[in-house]
């Protein structure tokens, strides 16, 4: 998966965070609003109780009148039609719709009550959800009452409440709970938010030091990182340490191998010398020849020892001006001018110190062999690139040439002193390090070779 579709360890947290947060806050909210509905409900049966022992006390029986119901001090709304609010006496066994007394909220209806069941309570209550005329539900209680009178019927008596009465309260409890858990929601999600932030802190410290070893500013990570993190960071040092070890063997075997090579081939050089035989001019030919192949392959393993280390990182400007003066007096019986451009800019290279010296080294002789007057170097920072241009004023390059000069062994001109293998080591390790080299047109008439390098 590329890194611009990586999915982000922050946002997965938070995310699933967030989702078991609402969820969680969502039940919670849910079961408070059951708990509060079922305590306003009870709490509507308690009064609906209390108004059942008031009526209980208040019924009263006579041969001439029947059931009577004595005033009562109880809620206004039973006086109020069709409040909500209700209470009916009706004589068991008798005809349905057919209510001994009821109260005046009723106005003209009656409430329609089941059978009584033979195990109905004598002294506590039932509760009954019943319906009034208009479809409304009704929380209700009911009991049965045998009065001392000898010729009393049994009576049922039975008060009701609208359910209705407890849509407001739940309505306002609902508000503000939805409210309160909304605060609730909004205060955790910063909270989980600020703490995903400090918890993944760390790992920002890690990445910004990973990058500083990176780009050759330290060796080894440094830092305090939470227990969690140090077993991994331990473990990034040792293999920085491990890299570093690989990395120096790696550049003594080569120097051992260029010392072990150049000294049989000194030697015969330098027999071959002594004599003017054509053995000896053809002695002389391939040692020339077995140095520059060495010298080529040993740049290029070196450079590819140096890519795979960290905290590799070489200042540019100094080299880059060391090796314009050694140019200038290496050319000082032609009378070239080598110039830094007053705009170069500093920078790291992020390789080996020598191997700049190899790839400037290189362009630079390279245009002075061309050059008729001067060679300017300048050096721009183009993104994480270092760019150099080495211009030179003389004859330039064919655009159809400018990419075949870099193959090993071409010289496009033979009478120039060189091997041809310069600008191919060039390229090698331009290569090698994620770079490139380019030939193009100066605007000083000559021609320009462009060289683009990892910056640190």
């Amino acid at each position: 998966m590329s890194a611009a579709r990586a999915p982000s360890l922050r946002l997965r947290l938070l995310a699933g965070t967030l989702a078991w947060m609402l969820l969680s806050i969502a039940l919670a909210g849910w079961a408070l609003r059951a708990l509060f509905q079922d305590h306003i409900t009870q709490q509507l049966q308690a009064q609906l109780v209390v108004q059942l022992d008031q009526l209980s006390a208040a019924v009263d029986w006579s041969p001439q009148g029947g059931a009577s119901v004595a005033p009562m001090a109880t809620d206004p709304r039973l006086a109020q039609p069709l409040s909500g609010l209700y209470w009916q006496v009706d004589q068991v066994g008798a005809a349905p719709q057919a209510a001994v007394a009821r109260s005046r909220s009723l106005w003209d209806q009656v409430l329609a009550l089941p059978p009584v069941p033979g195990d109905y309570p004598a002294r506590g209550y039932r509760v009954l959800q019943l319906h009034d005329a208009q479809g409304h539900a009704l929380l209700s209680v009911a009991r049965t009452l045998q009065l001392p009178e000898d010729d009393a019927p049994p009576l049922r008596l039975v008060v009701a409440g609208d359910t209705a009465l407890l849509a407001e309260p739940l309505q306002r409890f609902t508000h503000l709970l939805l409210i309160a858990l909304g605060l609730l929601a909004l205060g955790l999600a910063i909270a989980v938010a600020v703490q995903l932030q400090l918890a993944l802190r760390p790992l920002q410290l890690l990445r910004e030091q990973l990058a500083t070893v990176r780009g050759g500013r330290a060796a080894r990570l440094e830092g305090c990182f939470p227990q969690e993190l140090q077993p991994l960071v331990n473990e990034f040092n040792h293999v920085l340490a491990e890299n570093a070890d690989m990395v120096q063997r790696a550049r003594t075997q080569a120097g051992n191998l260029a010392h072990a090579v150049h000294t049989p081939l000194s030697i015969l050089a330098n027999a071959a010398a002594q004599e003017s035989t054509p053995l000896a001019q053809l002695v002389t030919e391939q040692v020339a020849s077995a140095r520059r192949q060495v010298d080529y392959h040993l740049a290029r393993a070196r450079a590819a020892a140096a890519v795979r280390a960290t905290g590799l990182r070489t200042p540019v400007l100094a080299p880059l001006q060391a090796l314009l003066r050694t140019m200038q007096r290496l050319h000082a019986d032609r009378q070239l001018a080598f110039e830094l451009a007053p705009q170069a800019q500093d920078g790291a290279f992020r390789g080996e110190e020598q191997d700049l010296y190899e790839l400037l080294g290189n362009l630079i002789d390279n245009a002075g062999k061309w050059a008729r007057t001067r060679v300017v170097v300048d050096v721009r920072r183009e993104g994480d690139l270092l760019c150099f241009t080495v211009d030179d004023d003389g004859p330039g390059i064919p655009e159809a040439l400018r990419d075949r000069m870099f193959e090993r062994g071409v010289q496009l001109d033979e009478q120039r002193p060189g091997s041809g293998l310069g600008l191919d080591i060039v390229r090698a390790l331009a290569q090698t390090y994620g770079g490139s080299v380019q030939a193009q047109a100066s605007p000083l008439g000559g021609a320009r070779l462009r060289l683009c390098l990892p910056s640190a």
